[in-house]
């Protein structure tokens, strides 16, 4: 049995939904299918739990959900009965969303919980008025959270399990859950694709399949690179150091529960069903450059200080100044007197910097991007260095991490020289590579 998770997008039209039927209805059973909301409206879930205070900001975003999902059920079914039907039942939803606002901010997790619930119920009607043996599974039945915040497996696995008989296709919500005390929440990290990957582990599924609206995982940004491609073939550690530094098909944490399970994980793409996307598995070649990843909205802390000088626990107090602010550090490099790290969350920046300032000289570089060269054992891969500094040779470099990880070699630069940084390094590492097998 395979796990098939479509996102937003995926389900965001009437043409799109009926598209993602088709690929089910065309594919050996049975299997698992998780849905996202339709595309847009978390989104709207979202402002609706920001403006609650404003009846008419209220009102006019329910009015516009209202008339949106009207359109998108009259462009769906052919059967006007079963129009009638779903119109109706998302009526139904929006007036519980109305009643919801009255309630928060102690509703928030029920209101964000309605897209989910809204797709799959326009989908399962699409099903059963093409006469497809589906069956709907609320997640909310299976999909919990342990007092830690941690989706509870054992319990999914007891409660799932069961379920799976008498259908060719099991049809249910990602994203959504409950927490240890029953009450409605969400998985947050990672949204459908943690659920799908949850539920893979779960039933010990032959493979995950991730359908969005790229065809794979790409070796640069397609948006701001010129001639990418899909990487064909991923491993586990890869697409998680991918997905860490700025990957956005795929969440860092999304794909713990396959690799954890050697379940394996395939990225593909609803607008073109036969690429063959990208397949994420414990399968790798050495020494290979995969792909190079971005994350954004850095910020670079530099701490000088003589007294750092051969100081015992010096590193270890700086630390606790981040662990006690519960802000995560992405890079570190050191000397003999400064240390230099970045963080990527500046919400408790001025209180971080105001007790690192007890230590010594503090400089702060904001806007500030790290580039990331994937690959397994790229740290060991001899004249990879050398290839990456010629093609950075007039970007200036802040940082560089190396060695930490046998999967990554990243480059702290101003995001301003960004785009000039993707493109050189996508000349200098892969069309230099394809050169060389060429010849």
């Amino acid at each position: 049995m395979k796990v098939y998770k479509f996102g937003g997008t995926s389900v965001g039209l009437p043409e799109r939904m009926l598209k993602v039927k088709n690929i089910l209805t065309a594919t050996e059973s049975p299997k698992v299918v998780v849905l996202s909301a339709v595309s847009g409206t978390t989104n709207d879930l979202v402002k609706l739990c920001k403006v609650y205070n404003d009846s008419l900001a209220t009102g006019e975003l329910l009015n516009a959900m209202r008339k949106k999902y009207r359109a998108f059920i009259r462009g769906l079914y052919q059967q006007e009965d079963r129009k009638d039907k779903m119109t109706e039942f998302a009526e139904g939803r929006l007036d519980l969303l109305e009643e919801l606002v009255t309630k928060l901010p102690d509703s928030e997790a029920e209101i964000l919980a309605q897209g989910e619930i809204l797709s799959t119920q326009l989908f399962q009607a699409l099903m059963e008025e093409d006469g497809v043996n589906s069956k709907l599974l609320d997640a909310l039945d299976f999909m919990k959270l342990d007092a830690q915040g941690e989706p509870d497996m054992q319990h999914l696995e007891e409660q799932l399990n069961p379920q799976l008989e008498g259908a060719e296709i099991y049809l249910t919500q990602g994203f959504i859950c409950r927490d240890h005390q029953g009450n409605i929440s969400n998985l947050e990290r990672g949204g459908s694709d943690y659920s799908a990957s949850l539920i893979g582990a779960a039933i010990k599924a032959d493979e995950v399949q991730i359908w969005t609206d790229i065809d794979g995982l790409h070796n640069n940004d397609p948006r701001h690179v010129r001639g990418t491609y899909p990487v064909s073939e991923l491993s586990f550690d890869e697409a998680a150091e991918l997905a860490y530094f700025g990957a956005k098909i795929l969440h860092p944490s999304s794909i713990l529960p396959a690799q954890k399970f050697n379940i394996p994980v395939r990225l593909k793409s609803t607008l073109n069903e036969n690429a063959p996307g990208t397949l994420i598995s414990t399968q790798s070649i050495d020494g290979t450059v995969k792909a190079i990843a971005v994350k954004d909205g850095i910020t670079a802390i530099k701490i000088k200080s003589t007294r750092m000088l051969l100081a015992h626990g010096f590193l270890r107090r700086v630390f606790e100044v981040f662990e006690k602010y519960e802000t995560a550090i992405d890079m570190i490099t050191t000397s003999e007197v400064a240390v230099s790290l970045t963080i990527d969350d500046q919400s408790r920046l001025p209180e971080i910097l105001t007790e690192l300032k007890e230590f010594g000289f503090v400089d702060v570089d904001e806007n500030q991007s790290i580039i990331c060269v994937v690959g397994n054992m790229v740290s060991e891969q001899k004249g990879l260095v050398r290839r990456i500094f010629n093609a950075l040779s007039d970007i200036p470099i802040r940082m560089v991490s190396y060695g930490g990880s046998r999967f990554n070699i990243s480059m702290l630069i101003d995001t301003s020289y960004k785009f000039e940084a993707l493109n050189n390094l996508n000349s200098g590492l892969f069309e230099e590579v394809e050169s060389d097998l060429s010849s």
